[in-house]
């Protein structure tokens, strides 16, 4: 990619990220519990309390969240990516650093895919009978958001860590 190619696709990664992020946070506000309650619940009886505590209706709106969610995770993994290898900001840093930090997000986004596989499978019908499936869902969740914190802690050492020019 040229310098230009490689501006536009980090920051269309980006505006896409906020603005999929932003509107699926307004989609999904009526849910209570929440969406991200449901994303923590590793067990079949905290999954069904949520779930069950939801209308028909709420719960279309988070199987239907979930076809959104996969646009979300391929802009945030691109973007991550690009960023950790593209931006500069890490530059000072050595390249095999670099290169586990530009992984962090597109993994993140994997094991994303994977959790709304599970929960899209999960709640198509009551299934109480897999608890492994409910303790995969939660683990690539749980993995998700690890990797996602470890990308900003990256990136606030990065930018820490500047050399004075």
């Amino acid at each position: 990619m040229n310098g230009a190619t490689t501006r536009a696709a980090l920051y269309g990664s980006a505006l896409l990220v906020v603005v999929l992020l932003t509107g699926l946070l307004w989609y999904l506000a009526p849910l209570r519990p929440s969406a991200l309650s449901l994303q923590f619940a590793a067990t079949p009886q905290a999954f069904g309390a949520i779930v069950h505590t939801w209308p028909p209706e709420h719960l279309e709106r988070y199987r239907l969240h979930l076809l959104i969610d996969g646009a979300l995770l391929l802009a945030y993994g691109v973007f991550g990516y690009l960023f950790a290898t593209r931006q500069g900001l890490m530059a000072h840093w050595r390249p095999w650093l670099r290169t586990a930090v530009a992984w962090l997000l597109p993994l993140a986004a994997a094991s994303d895919a994977t959790e709304n596989a599970l929960h899209w499978w999960l709640t198509e019908v009551p299934r109480f009978g897999v608890p492994q499936v409910y303790s995969a869902a939660f683990a690539a969740v749980a993995l998700k958001w690890a990797l996602c914190m470890a990308f900003v802690l990256a990136v606030v050492a990065a930018a820490a860590t500047q050399p004075d020019e």
